[in-house]
C-alpha cells in the first residue's frame, strides 16, 4: 500500500523573524518579503505535492495562516500543539541579547527560564505526528508550523530526541517532505526555498 507523504512548511518571513529574534507567544505578521515568499511557497508545494486532498493541520499564529492562506493551502484544522517553542524570559531578545545574558546559550541545551523545556516541545511534536501517521494511508498531510518547532518535527519523524533538531535549517517559506521507504521514515527534502 502506498503511503502519501508528510509536507512541513515553515511560515515565512515576520517582522521579528527578519530580525532574528526569538517569537514564541508574542504573533507578529509577515513583511511584505514574507507575503512574497508565501506566494512562492504555494508554487514548490504545487510542484512537490502529489494530491490535493491533503489533510492541513496548522499552528493558530496569525503568520502559518497567512502562509497557508497566501500558499493557496486550505487549512483543516488549527492545533496548538503546532506553535513555535515556548521561549519564556528570552521572547522578543535576539540570540546576542541571550548570549549576553548566559554564554554559550541554546535552545537545544540549556533551560529557558519561564518557557518550555525540550521534553515537552517533543511531547507536542509526537502528538501531531501520531495523527499524522494516521491519515497518511488515505492522503498526504501538510504541517504548516514554525522553525525550531519544525525542526522538532523532523528529529521525531526519524525518531531521534528532540535536541537534534539543531542538526537541521529550517529557512522562512521553505518546505520540507518526510516519507518512508520499507517503513523506515525518511527525509526526502529538507529546506526547500520557496519558488
Amino acid at each position: 500500500m502506498h503511503e502519501h507523504h508528510v509536507f512541513l512548511l515553515r511560515h515565512a518571513l515576520t517582522e521579528w523573524s527578519s530580525v532574528k529574534r526569538y517569537v514564541g507567544r508574542t504573533d507578529p505578521p509577515l513583511t511584505a518579503v514574507g507575503e512574497r515568499q508565501a506566494h512562492a511557497a504555494g508554487r514548490t508545494y504545487a510542484l512537490m505535492s502529489d494530491d490535493s486532498s491533503a489533510l492541513v493541520l496548522s499552528s493558530p499564529r496569525r503568520a502559518a495562516l497567512r502562509t497557508a492562506e497566501l500558499a493557496g493551502l486550505v487549512v483543516s484544522d488549527l492545533t496548538e500543539d503546532l506553535v513555535e517553542w515556548d521561549y519564556g524570559d528570552y521572547e522578543g531578545l535576539s540570540h546576542a541579547e541571550v548570549h549576553d545574558r548566559v554564554p554559550g546559550w541554546s535552545v537545544w541545551s540549556h533551560p529557558i527560564p519561564g518557557g518550555e523545556n525540550a521534553d515537552h516541545v517533543e511531547r507536542r511534536a509526537d502528538a501531531v505526528l501520531e495523527r499524522t501517521r494516521k491519515e497518511l494511508a488515505d492522503r498526504p498531510v501538510a504541517l504548516v508550523a514554525h522553525g525550531d518547532f519544525g525542526r522538532v518535527l523532523i528529529a521525531r519523524w526519524l525518531g531521534l530526541p528532540a535536541t537534534a533538531g539543531r542538526r537541521f535549517r529550517l529557512d522562512p517559506a521553505s518546505l520540507t517532505v518526510l516519507g518512508r521507504e520499507r517503513n523506515e521514515p525518511q527525509l526526502l527534502h529538507l529546506n526547500i526555498p520557496p519558488s
